[in-house]
């Protein structure tokens, strides 16, 4: 049997770099003041956004009163966006290649209507999508839309009852180790991506070695 394969975005499809983000909002302030973001854990305003509790503007409003911005929406978009790195062509065809061969897909990403649209944006200049990574999968997941995010069990949840898709049949590829702990507590399958993995180096890999009777969790060993 194919797993079915759900994939977080930032740093398994897309390539982050989250301190490029709290190092540009930290610019744009007069005090100089520590933004509380990071892969780990983030400040609640974040969480707010990337639930649909806050729209664009009520962030960049928060933004400049909680860290004492003074900059114009461009000058704040552009820190907010500046984590977002490169979409790798390789990544996109083996995606791809896996869909043809019949495996289900879908994404569950942390993300906010501000990254969405840089991303999508980018990739119709590169690759001509028209709606974005859903061009790439059967189904995408955001946490502004559901209005859930992970590492909470709910989203989870809410993505298996959608596709219909059992945990122990589902593959879960992320690079976040608090997201994989929730995963394997649910019974998903998981794939981490922890450096020096890649998506395109690990996932055949760990796809070569799946088990029919799925016995214990995947974890490819990083080259040497």
């Amino acid at each position: 049997m194919l797993p079915n394969l759900l994939f977080d975005f930032g740093g398994v499809i897309i390539d982050i770099e989250y301190a490029r983000t709290p190092d540009a909002l930290r610019r744009l302030s007069r005090a100089g003041s520590t933004v509380e973001f990071t892969q780990a854990s983030q400040a609640e305003l974040f969480d707010q956004l990337e639930t649909g509790q806050l729209t664009p503007a009520e962030f960049r409003a928060a933004l400049r009163t909680h860290y004492e911005l003074e900059a114009t929406d461009a000058e704040i978009d552009a820190a907010w966006n500046a984590l977002l790195l490169d979409v790798p062509a390789e990544r996109l065809a083996l995606i791809g290649e896996l869909r043809r061969q019949g495996h289900a897909t879908a994404l569950l990403s942390n993300t906010n209507q501000l990254h969405i649209e840089e991303v999508n944006r980018r990739l119709a200049r590169q690759y001509g999508f028209q709606h974005g990574i859903a061009d790439c999968l059967d189904r995408v997941f955001y946490s502004q839309e559901v209005g859930l995010r992970k590492p909470g069990e709910e989203i989870f949840h809410h993505v298996l009852r959608e596709m219909n898709w059992q945990p122990a049949d589902t593959l879960f590829i992320e690079d976040s180790p608090q997201h994989i702990a929730t995963a394997r507590r649910l019974g998903l399958r998981v794939l981490h991506l922890a450096p020096p993995l890649t998506l395109t180096t690990a996932l055949p890999a760990a796809l070569r070695a799946f088990p029919d009777e799925y016995p214990g969790p995947l974890a490819p060993t990083p080259a040497a």
